[in-house]
């Protein structure tokens, strides 16, 4: 199952590639069909999961590359548990809104649409590898379609912003690969099964700087202070559906990277690392908040925001108990749905009005009375409004790091208040107030594809935030294994 969803998109790219010239429009509803199939199966994937069964579920495996001289093998593995699972269906969500809000793009079409779909398998690979250099190979892959997807399609400084997501990311991924090659060599296996069970001791290189060669990548992914500048530029000057993409799922790579290699296969060196870990994160969110106080431009306003919020990830993380662990797994979650759909509902903004500065924006409610209370719904999601789905994330975070990290976490608190500056101020500026005569024309939603993709982000936005079991309880049963590794140094 897990390899049909994986290669699903694949099959999409092939069907796209043989289309005509003259058929070129049809690229959008071969996307669909696969995005819509890739969705159901991602959906399938997390309703048939376990919540009971210990371990990975799912799994398909066979072996790709035998070094036996060398006395290790590379193989092809994947499966989910709890922290995966999630994350699959908020890939398939994703991938289906992107494709849905990208139904008027005419330029290139055909190839546009095929990186969209190559780089929901890259993702894909990502969430559901179990051996480390299969692992790196996705994490790798998807840097080509984010970079053709940006450089071509976006805006502004389209290309020097492709360039700096790209140098960033390959630079912390040169440092993965480094700590990856040094486990696998030392243990005999790059199976993340394996080394979890039975992290090496006896290394090339001194365990703590493996675990900081490791994590480095997935840091800069995340991203956390002072590794984040790339992000604001990428967003800026991504297409809509790019946005949704790097800021509903990319980011959320780094925090699963630490959580599925970072953590179990060095657990000694993550706990060592844990203050200065939480003192990033804290920085992180609240000089992510400030920072995005001060931005005139809705897309950047919103990825500061996430420079901000997945600080929580990271708080999370270094408290390295269950509560906290559950917490930044939600907030991975519950963050992808939010900004996804605030990303959307600015896009289609910008597509009306062509312009994102909050200051030529005012009393657009009378004119989009959907759209502005479709965005007035995502950004109190994104402030924590109790009901919604950002709340039940942030709030497990607190709890569960206040006792290991409470300066840091007290100084994260203040992030939420922060985060109730700059959303209130956002919606007020731009929605409320009296009408301006310069945006009557505007119209509200007008295509079923923009309804479709922004009711169904609506949907799971509420349903996660009445009732958080229907993840809380997938996610437990992923960080119960870690919780209780990570306990053993702790002792």
């Amino acid at each position: 199952m897990l390899t049909t969803f994986l290669l699903l998109p694949l099959a999409g790219v092939l069907m796209i590639a043989f289309l005509p010239r003259t058929r070129e429009h049809e690229a959008k509803w071969i996307a669909l069909f696969v995005s819509a199939l890739a969705c159901a199966l991602s959906l399938a994937i997390f309703v048939r999961f376990d919540r009971d069964a210990a371990g990975y579920q799912f799994v398909d495996r066979f072996e790709w590359i035998r070094a036996a001289d060398a006395g290790f093998s590379v193989q092809y593995i994947v499966g989910v548990d709890g922290l995966s699972a999630p994350l699959v269906l908020l890939l398939g969500v994703l991938s289906l809104a992107a494709v849905l809000v990208s139904f008027n793009v005419t330029f290139r079409a055909r190839e546009y649409f095929a990186w969209l779909l190559v780089l929901e398998t890259a993702v894909a690979g990502v969430f559901t590898s179990l051996d480390l250099i299969q692992f790196f190979l996705f994490w790798e892959l998807e840097l080509l379609p984010m970079y053709l997807l940006i450089s071509v399609w976006g805006s502004g400084r389209r290309e020097y912003s492709a360039m700096k997501f790209l140098l960033y990311t390959i630079s912390g991924s040169a440092l993965m690969l480094v700590g990856f090659l040094v486990l696998g060599l030392a243990a005999g296996t790059f199976d993340i099964e394996q080394l979890t069970a039975q992290p090496p001791s006896d290394t090339l290189l001194p365990l703590q700087a493996v675990f900081w060669f490791v994590i480095a990548a997935f840091l800069v992914k995340l991203p956390i202070v002072p590794l984040h500048t790339w992000l604001p530029d990428a967003h800026t000057d991504a297409p809509t559906a790019v946005s949704v993409m790097l800021a509903g799922v990319l980011l959320k790579m780094g925090g699963y990277g630490i959580l599925r290699i970072a953590l179990p296969v060095l657990p000694e060196q993550a706990h060592d690392a844990r203050v200065l870990l939480a003192a990033l994160a804290a920085i992180s969110v609240f000089y992510g908040a400030v920072l995005t106080l001060r931005q005139r431009d809705l897309k950047r306003l919103i990825a500061y925001s996430s420079v901000s919020h997945m600080g929580y990830v990271l708080l999370g993380v270094a408290a390295m108990g269950s509560v906290a662990l559950s917490g930044a797994a939600l907030q991975m979650v519950t963050h992808g749905l939010i900004t996804g759909l605030l990303f959307i509902m600015v896009g289609l903004i910008y597509d009306r009005a062509h312009t994102r500065e909050i200051a030529e924006l005012s009393g657009l409610m009378h004119q989009m009375p959907l759209i502005g209370a479709a965005t007035v719904v995502a950004g109190l999601a994104a402030l924590g409004l109790p009901g919604l789905a950002g709340f039940v994330a942030e709030i497990t975070v607190f709890l569960g790091a206040l006792e290991a990290h409470p300066a840091a976490t007290i100084l994260a608190v203040f992030g939420v208040v922060l985060a109730a500056g700059y959303v209130l101020w956002a919606v007020q500026r731009v929605f409320m107030g009296a009408r301006n005569e310069r945006w009557s024309a505007l119209p509200d939603f007008d295509a079923w594809w923009e309804r479709a993709a922004v009711a169904g982000m609506l949907v799971l936005v509420l349903v996660v935030g009445v009732y958080p079991r229907v993840l809380s309880d997938v996610v437990a049963q992923g960080v119960a294994p870690l919780a209780a590794m990570l306990a053993g140094p702790a002792a």
